[in-house]
C-alpha cells in the first residue's frame, strides 16, 4: 500500500484530545486549527515530575541524506506508549531551507511521522518568521544607528549579520546602502539562514520572558573603535525583540501517526549552533510524562556532544539513555563506497565503516551513558547485510536493536523501546567532557582530542586575534559550541568513516554572548547554505483542490 496514501488518510485526534493525555485542558492551549496547538512555557518552569526520565537520540556519522533519527525518535515514542509508558517525542521545527534543498520534510516518514506534516514543514506555526523578524530588526537598528551616530560602533567591526529562512547564495557576501545617504552608508553585509541565527539559539535555551529579554539584550552586534563591545541593548530593540517573540516561546504541540504527542519546537543547526529542541519543550516533556525522546541533529560528535555537555546543564536535567542510530547505506558509505551505488549489497564495505559507528558508541561511553545502537532498516537492505551487522555489534558488545518504524510504526521500533527500558539509568553519574569554567582553549583541546580523535587544536591567526579579544571582553571561559562539517569526525567533509592522524583548526571565534556560547569555526562552514541544483522545490506540486506533492 502506498505509504503517503495511509497517511494523508490517517485519523488525526482534535489536538485537544492529545492535549488532554498528558493532563492539559483546552484553557492551556492556543489553538492552531483543530491539530495543531501551543502550550504556555509555564509547563517547563520547573522540573516537578522526580520520576521523569529523557532518552537521548543520535548518529553515528551521517550520508548527506541522513540516516532518519526523527523517524526513529518518532518509533521509539509510539512504541514507549505501545508498550504503556507515557511518552512525548521532542523535535526541531523544520527549516525552509533543508525543506526546499537536499534534505526534504523533517517530520519522519512512512508509518513514523508527526502529522500533519505538510502544516509543520511549511509555515507551521509563525515561530521561525518571528525568529526571522526580530533579527533583522536588529539588523535594521544597527544600520539606523550608523546613520544617526545615535551609538558608538565602528562600521568596521560589526559582526551581526541579516536572516531569511532559505537556502541563497548569493546572499553570503553583498553590499548594502547603495543609492546615496537617504538609504544608509554602504557597507559590506551577509546573509545566514535563521536556524543559524543566535536568536534561534536564544529562543531555544531560554527559561522565561525575563530570561528572553535579558539574553537579547546581551547579543554582540559589534564593537566600539576602543573594542568595547556594542550589544542589542545598546541599540534598544532587544524589548521589542522580545515582543517579536512572545508566541514562539511557547512549544508547539503536535501528534504522531499514531496519536503519541509530540512537541515540535525551535530549530538551532547541530553543525553551527546546538542543534536540537528548546529548553521549554524538553522541560514540558519531561514534566508531562514518563519517557521523554529527544533527538539531537546530526552525528554524535556535534549533537549529542553539545546536548551532553551543554544543553542538559543548562537546563537542568539528566540524559537516561542514549539511542545511537545506524543505517546500513551509512556503514556502506563510510566504508568506501560510491553513493550512486549504495543500494548494492557490500558486507565488506559494511565492516569497513563499521568503525565509524564504533568511534561514536566509544565517545558516548566516556560519558558514563548506556547506549543502545539501533539500525534504522532501510528497504534495500539485504539479510547477509542486516546479520553480518549484528554480528559485529555482538563482538564488540553492542546493544543494538532493528528498527523498522517507517513500515511497521511502533511495532517496528518495540524492541528498541524494550531494550532502552532494559537499559535506562535512573540517576545517571554522567562525566562531562569539560568544566565549565575552564578556558575556551582548554575544552576545545578535550573536544578535539577525546571525541574527534585528533592530536591536537591549530589556530589560525585571525582566531588567535579573535580569542585575545574574547579574553579582553570576558568571554574566553563560556562554554563552546564547535561549528565544524557533519559529514566527518575531523574538520574536512572528505575525511570519511575514522580518520587517521588529523589536526583540528580554528578558523575564526564569535561571541554569543545572549546564547550564552562561544562558537568556535572549525573548517569551512557555510552558515548561508546553497540551493543544490536538482532541488526538492523543483518536485513540488499542488493540485486544484490545494492537495500539496512532493513535500514529504
Amino acid at each position: 500500500m502506498d505509504d503517503a496514501l495511509v497517511v494523508k488518510n490517517t485519523s488525526l485526534k482534535p489536538i485537544v484530545e492529545v492535549a488532554k493525555d498528558l493532563g492539559l485542558s483546552s484553557e492551556d492551549l492556543h489553538l492552531y486549527g483543530p491539530y495543531i496547538a501551543k502550550i504556555p512555557h509555564k509547563f517547563a518552569r520547573s522540573l516537578s515530575n522526580s520520576d521523569a526520565r529523557l532518552v537521548l537520540v543520535t548518529a553515528m556519522t551521517p550520508t548527506p541524506a541522513g540516516e532518519g533519527k526523527t523517524t526513529v525518535s518518532i518509533g521509539l515514542s509510539m512504541a514507549l506508549n505501545r508498550l504503556g509508558v507515557k511518552s512525548v517525542v521532542v523535535l526541531r521545527e523544520p527549516s525552509l531551507g533543508p525543506v526546499m534543498g537536499i534534505k526534504g520534510g523533517a517530520t519522519g516518514g512512512g508509518h513514523s511521522q508527526v502529522l500533519p506534516a505538510e502544516e509543520i514543514n511549511l509555515h507551521f506555526t509563525g515561530d521561525i518568521h518571528a525568529v526571522t523578524s526580530a533579527h533583522n530588526l536588529l539588523s535594521a537598528a544597527i544600520d539606523l544607528a550608523l546613520k544617526f551616530g545615535t551609538v558608538e560602533l565602528d562600521p568596521l567591526r560589526i559582526v551581526w549579520p541579516r536572516a531569511m529562512d532559505m537556502n541563497d547564495r548569493a546572499l553570503r557576501k553583498i553590499v548594502i546602502g547603495l543609492g546615496g545617504r537617504v538609504n544608509g552608508y554602504p557597507r559590506e553585509e551577509s546573509f545566514i539562514i535563521t536556524a543559524a541565527s543566535e536568536v534561534m539559539a536564544i529562543l531555544c535555551l531560554a527559561k522565561d520572558l525575563d530570561d528572553l529579554k535579558g539574553r537579547l539584550g546581551r547579543i554582540v552586534v559589534g564593537y566600539s573603535r576602543d573594542g568595547t563591545p556594542v550589544t542589542a541593548e545598546h541599540m534598544g530593540v532587544h524589548e521589542a525583540m522580545a515582543v517579536l517573540l512572545k508566541r514562539a516561546l511557547d512549544p508547539n504541540l503536535v501528534q504522531t501517526i499514531e496519536h503519541t504527542p509530540a512537541l515540535v519546537h525551535g530549530g538551532p543547526f547541530a553543525n553551527v549552533a546546538h542543534g536540537t529542541s528548546s529548553l521549554v519543550a524538553i522541560k514540558s516533556g519531561l514534566n508531562l510524562s514518563e519517557v521523554t525522546v529527544v533527538e539531537a541533529g546530526f552525528g554524535a560528535d556535534l549533537g549529542a556532544e553539545k546536548f551532553i555537555n551543554f544543553v542538559s546543564r543548562v537546563g537542568g536535567f539528566n540524559v537516561n539513555a542514549v539511542v545511537l542510530v545506524a543505517s546500513i547505506r551509512a556503514l556502506k558509505y563510510h566504508g568506501g563506497k560510491r553513493k550512486e551505488s549504495l543500494r548494492e549489497e557490500d558486507v565488506e564495505a559494511l565492516q569497513k565503516g563499521f568503525q565509524n559507528l564504533l568511534v561514536h558508541h566509544e565517545n558516548l561511553k566516556k560519558f558514563n551513558l548506556p547506549v543502545v545502537v539501533a539500525l534504522n532498516r532501510f528497504e534495500n537492505d539485504t539479510e547477509k547485510e542486516i546479520n553480518r551487522f549484528f554480528e559485529l555489534c555482538r563482538a564488540h558488545n553492542m546493544r543494538a536493536s532493528l528498527v523498522e518504524a517507517w513500515g511497521k510504526g511502533s511495532e517496528g521500533a518495540e524492541e528498541l523501546a524494550r531494550t532502552v527500558m532494559d537499559v535506562m539509568v535512573t540517576d545517571p553519574d554522567i562525566v562531562r567532557t569539560y568544566e565549565m569554567d575552564e578556558h575556551v582553549t582548554d575544552k576545545l583541546s578535550k573536544i578535539a582530542i577525546e571525541l574527534y580523535r585528533a592530536s591536537g587544536v591549530d589556530y589560525s591567526d585571525k582566531a588567535l586575534r579573535t580569542l585575545k579579544m574574547l579574553e579582553k571582553c570576558g568571554y574566553a571561559h563560556l562554554p563552546v559550541i564547535v561549528a565544524k562539517t557533519q559529514y566527518s569526525l575531523s574538520d574536512d567533509p572528505k575525511k570519511l568513516n575514522v580518520p587517521g592522524v588529523h589536526r583540528i583548526t580554528v578558523q575564526d571565534f564569535k561571541v554569543a554572548a545572549g546564547a550564552g556560547f562561544v562558537v568556535a569555526e572549525v573548517g569551512n562552514i557555510l552558515l548561508m547554505p546553497g540551493m543544490p541544483k536538482d532541488s526538492n522545490a523543483m518536485k513540488i506540486r499542488m493540485d486544484s483542490e490545494g492537495n500539496i506533492h512532493g513535500l514529504i
